[in-house]
Formats: C-alpha cells, sequence, structure tokens
C-alpha cells in the first residue's frame, strides 16, 4: 500500500470514528460513457460476464489515476457496481430495461398472500451469483490488496418496496402490516447473508456504496434508504427502523444514502447507534435542518454539488460539524485546482 493511500484510509477512519483532524474532499473522475448499459447490468445479463470487466477495471483505473495526480482523501476502490434490482430481482423480479437509464425492478406481487408464498432467494441465485463471480474476476485482475466495492444496496424496506407493488404494499402497511413485515424480514435476511458473503469473497474490500468514499469494513455497512419520505414518523419507526438498528448492531455501524424528502426523519434517523454518515440530497430547506441533526454524531457525505454549494454549506458548518464532499467530475487540471481553494478555505491537521 502507498504511503498516500495509507494516510487517507487513517484519515477517513478518523473522520468517522475518530478525532476530527478536517474535513474530506474526493475528487471523482469524469465519467465515461458505459456502452453496456444498454443491457441493463452485469447481475441481471446473460451476456458474458466479460463483457463488462473492462468498464468495471476501467473505472478503477480511472479512480487510480486520480488519485496519483491529485492530494486529495480518495482511497481508490475496485468497484462492482449493479443496478437497484439486484436483489429484487434474485426475488425473482422482472427487470426492465431501458435504453438511456438504468435498469429497474418491475414488482412481482400486489397482494400479501403473493408476498407470504415468496421464497427466500439463496446466494446463488442468479443476479447474486454473478456478483459474486464478478468478484472474483476483479481480485483476479487488481491483485489482493485493492479494496473490492459493493454493488447497489437497498435496504430491507426499499427492496420490499420494489417486489410489492408500491401502491398496495403501502395499503397494506395499514391493512396488512405483518405481512408487508414478514417480506422486510426476508429482504434483511438476505441483505445479511449478502454482506457476510460479500466481505468473505471480497477480502480486502470497501462497503461505501454511495457516495464515493472509504471505511473500514469493522466500522459498518452502507446503503439507500430511500423510501423514508414517504411515510410518517411512527411509520418509519414500525416498518424501517428496527432493521436499520439490527444492522448497525450486528456490523458496527451505519451509512446511509437517502435522496427523499425526508427531513422529518431526522431525529428517527438519529436513533440509529453508531450512525457513521448520513448523504442526503436536500429539498427545501436545504442542509441546515441535517447540519443542526447531525453535527457532532454522524459526518454529513455530500455528494453531487459544485463549489458554490459546498461553500455554502462549509458557510452552514457548526464548530462540531464533519463534512465528506464527493466532488462531481472535472479534468485532472481542473479537479487540482477545485482542490486547492477548497483545501485553502478549510484548514487540517495530518495522520
Amino acid at each position: 500500500m502507498d504511503a498516500k493511500t495509507w494516510r487517507n484510509r487513517q484519515f477517513l477512519t478518523d473522520l468517522f470514528s475518530g478525532p476530527f483532524r478536517g474535513h474530506a474532499f474526493i475528487m471523482d473522475p469524469e465519467p465515461r460513457e458505459n456502452e453496456m448499459q444498454r443491457f441493463g447490468d452485469y447481475s441481471i445479463s446473460d451476456l458474458p460476464l466479460t463483457d463488462w470487466l473492462p468498464h468495471l477495471l476501467q473505472r478503477y483505473e480511472d479512480l487510480l489515476k486520480y488519485h496519483e495526480a491529485l492530494d486529495d482523501d480518495s482511497v481508490p476502490t475496485a468497484g462492482v457496481g449493479t443496478g437497484t434490482a439486484v436483489f429484487a430481482a434474485a426475488f425473482g423480479c422482472p427487470v426492465h430495461v431501458y435504453e438511456d437509464s438504468p435498469a429497474a425492478a418491475l414488482p412481482l406481487v400486489t397482494a400479501a398472500e403473493e408476498a407470504d408464498q415468496l421464497e427466500e432467494p439463496a446466494l446463488d441465485a442468479p443476479p447474486l451469483a454473478r456478483v459474486f463471480e464478478m468478484i472474483r474476476m476483479v481480485r483476479e485482475r487488481v491483485g489482493p490488496e485493492v479494496p473490492i466495492g459493493v454493488p447497489d444496496i437497498q435496504s430491507a424496506f426499499d427492496i420490499a418496496a420494489l417486489i410489492w407493488h408500491k401502491e398496495d404494499m403501502y395499503v397494506a402497511m395499514v391493512t396488512d402490516p405483518d405481512a408487508v413485515k414478514r417480506l422486510v424480514d426476508k429482504c434483511q435476511r438476505l441483505l445479511k447473508a449478502f454482506f457476510d458473503r460479500f466481505v468473505q469473497e471480497a477480502g480486502e474490500c470497501n462497503l461505501a456504496h454511495c457516495p464515493i468514499a472509504w471505511a473500514p469494513p469493522e466500522l459498518g455497512v452502507w446503503l439507500s434508504e430511500d423510501e423514508a419520505g414517504s411515510m410518517s414518523t411512527p411509520m418509519f419507526e414500525e416498518f424501517c427502523l428496527p432493521n436499520l438498528i439490527d444492522l448497525s448492531e450486528t456490523y458496527g455501524g451505519l451509512f446511509v444514502h437517502c435522496c427523499a424528502t425526508a427531513d422529518h426523519q431526522y431525529k428517527s434517523f438519529a436513533k440509529i447507534p453508531h450512525l457513521r454518515g448520513m448523504n442526503r440530497v436536500f429539498q427545501e430547506p436545504g442542509p441546515r435542518p441535517a447540519i443542526e441533526a447531525f453535527s457532532g454524531e454522524t459526518v454529513l457525505m455530500q455528494a453531487w454539488m459544485d463549489e458554490e454549494a459546498v461553500n455554502d454549506m462549509l458557510a452552514m458548518a457548526l464548530p462540531d460539524t464533519r463534512f465528506l464532499f464527493s466532488m462531481p467530475g472535472q479534468p485532472i487540471e481542473e479537479a487540482k485546482e477545485t482542490l486547492g481553494r477548497l483545501r485553502e478555505r478549510c484548514t487540517r491537521t495530518q495522520v
């Protein structure tokens, strides 16, 4: 491991669970067109995995190139990313492939009886088996020291909301709540089995799901909880929060992405023990409620924000606020200039 990678690992470990040395900045490479997107993704395709492998390896090479050229806080990871459909597809959901956007799972059940009849998939279900096979293929190419990154990880409730026709499922949360919980519990067991197998298969791994970042796996798992904005706080605490707490207690912490209109759930999210990081896509009234809710406890991990928006958030910071900014892709020379300005604004102590 090179000295810069070691330094960045220690810096990010401290950011999430140790002394505060300063805010983190990760410069994302310029995006490349993925010509394989028109086939969905490798987990739900019948095409050979080798058709996707060059794209995944190129993404790692781009991350490594920026890491070597810039003095940011990145830890290059060889990801095996998928779309959101991978776990729902393992349950048997059909997947619709779009020409110009990621593939999406289509609902499989519409009623409690159908949901109860669904069997929990094994880890050798075709979408998951292909993920594990891709892990092995990537590991052969990058060697033993490079972290392998996770596919798209949805929460147990979010997976259930893909499997069960959503409008019907939300009605069932009132008329037949136990049936909804039974399906969510099936999804939770699958997630935990997957995490255990992923760590075993990948060896050196990075559980960061969204945004681009790194944390040691012993600090917890990462996932998306995007249905949180569609329900009241009591509903969230009944149907979602117990499983989030369970994952955090099982794996030593939790990192959450939430792009829903979910400011009203902040107090509930704060009930998760060791909530290490929160990634929000802000709607009105913007970032201030999140800064007030999570400063001193949870790192606010922000992405898809330009430099002006980052400066606005820095101006809102409280004395105990911790930020991680995953900056949108720029050419290397522009990224150097952007990073230089951000570093000049944000003082830090060295590892």
